[in-house]
C-alpha cells in the first residue's frame, strides 16, 4: 500500500454492522474519500440512496467519478453536527437505514503538508478541516493564554507535559509567530525531558492531536451529531462509530449505554412511559481490527467499531 493511497478501515465489520438493505436510505456522515460509501453503493439496488457529508473541500473535489455519476448518491460539503439539517432538508427524518461516522483525519489530510496536520512533514500550521472557516493552529496558539493551553493540551492530548509544552510555546511565540508544523514539532521535542524524545512515539503527537481537536472542535461535533442521530434513524435503523483515540470511544460508549437503557428510576419497573424507553440496543462488543488488517492499514491499529440500533 502507498503511503497516500486510503484504505477504508474496518471494512467489513461496518458493511456487516450497518446490515445493508438494497433499498435502503444510507448516510455516510464522514466521506474522507469514499471507500467506505463505495462499497455502501455496491450493495443498494437501483432504488437504494445514500448522502454523503464532509466539511473538507478537497474530500469533495476528489469524489470519484463512479460516484459522481451514480444517481442514488448525493455528496454534501458540510459539517457533521449539521446532520439533522442536511437530513431534514431532504425529508430523511426518521427514514435512514444506516448511519456511518469514521472519525477523526484521513490519511490523505495527514499526507498532504499543506493541511498542516503531521508533524512528520513541515507544512502551514492549520490543521482545519474546512480551510475556508474557523481559527487555523497558527492562529490559535498566537492568541491562546498559556493557563489556557495547559488545559487544552491535557483534555484534548491527555499530555503529561502540558505545562513545559505550553511555556514552550508562548517563549517561542514571543519572538515570531509559530507557522510551519516544523516549527511546533521541534519546539515540542525540546521541552519534553530528555528521555521521552528516543520514544516510539513523537513527542509531539498528543500535542498535535490535542489542538487539532480544538481547532475543529471534534468532539463537540461528535457529541451534537450522534443525538441528532435519534432522530435521523428510523426504527431498526444502525448506528456505527469507528474512533480512533479513548476521548472519542468514551464519548461514543456513554452515549450508546445512556441511550440503550431505561432512566434509574424506571428501571425494572413493568410500565415505562414512551418518552423514558430505550431508544437505541447495543449491537454486540466494540470491534477491533484483526492483525491482518493492521499489517496491510497500520492506520487501522487504534481504531475501534461500536454499533447500536435504533429502537
Amino acid at each position: 500500500m502507498s503511503s497516500n493511497e486510503h484504505v477504508p478501515v474496518l471494512l467489513g465489520p461496518v458493511l456487516d454492522g450497518l446490515d445493508i438493505k438494497k433499498d435502503g436510505c444510507y448516510v455516510d456522515a464522514t466521506f474522507g474519500r469514499g471507500g467506505h460509501s463505495g462499497e455502501i453503493l455496491q450493495r443498494l439496488s437501483s432504488s437504494g440512496r445514500l448522502i454523503a457529508i464532509d466539511r473538507d473541500p478537497d474530500a469533495i473535489a476528489a469524489i470519484p467519478a463512479t460516484l459522481l455519476d451514480d444517481p442514488r448518491f448525493e455528496l454534501v460539503r458540510g459539517e457533521i453536527a449539521q446532520l439533522k439539517t442536511i437530513l431534514g432538508e431532504r425529508s430523511l427524518d426518521a427514514e435512514v437505514d444506516g448511519l456511518l461516522f469514521d472519525l477523526g483525519v484521513s490519511s490523505p489530510q495527514l499526507d498532504e503538508a499543506h493541511r498542516g496536520f503531521s508533524f512528520l512533514r513541515d507544512g502551514p500550521l492549520d490543521m482545519r478541516m474546512d480551510p475556508d472557516s474557523g481559527t487555523s493552529a497558527s492562529d490559535f496558539l498566537q492568541q491562546v493564554e498559556q493557563k489556557k493551553l495547559i488545559q487544552v493540551l491535557r483534555k484534548y492530548g491527555e499530555e503529561t507535559h502540558a505545562p513545559r509544552i505550553a511555556r514552550a510555546i508562548c517563549a517561542a511565540r514571543a519572538s515570531a509567530q509559530i507557522v510551519s508544523t516544523g516549527q511546533l514539532a521541534a519546539i515540542v521535542e525540546s521541552a519534553v525531558p530528555a528521555k521521552y524524545r528516543a520514544q516510539k512515539k513523537h513527542p509531539a503527537t498528543k500535542t498535535f492531536q490535542a489542538i487539532r481537536i480544538l481547532v475543529n472542535d471534534e468532539l463537540g461535533q461528535l457529541e451534537a451529531a450522534l443525538q441528532q442521530s435519534l432522530s435521523i434513524l428510523k426504527k431498526g435503523g444502525r448506528l456505527c462509530v469507528i474512533s480512533f483515540h479513548s476521548l472519542e470511544d468514551r464519548i461514543v460508549k456513554r452515549f450508546i449505554r445512556n441511550t440503550s437503557r431505561e432512566p434509574e428510576q424506571y428501571r425494572g419497573m413493568p410500565s415505562i412511559p414512551d418518552e423514558f424507553r430505550p431508544q437505541l440496543k447495543t449491537i454486540g462488543k466494540a470491534v477491533l481490527a484483526t492483525s491482518d488488517e493492521i499489517a496491510s492499514n497500520r492506520r487501522s491499529r487504534s481504531a475501534r467499531l461500536r454499533i447500536a440500533e435504533r429502537t
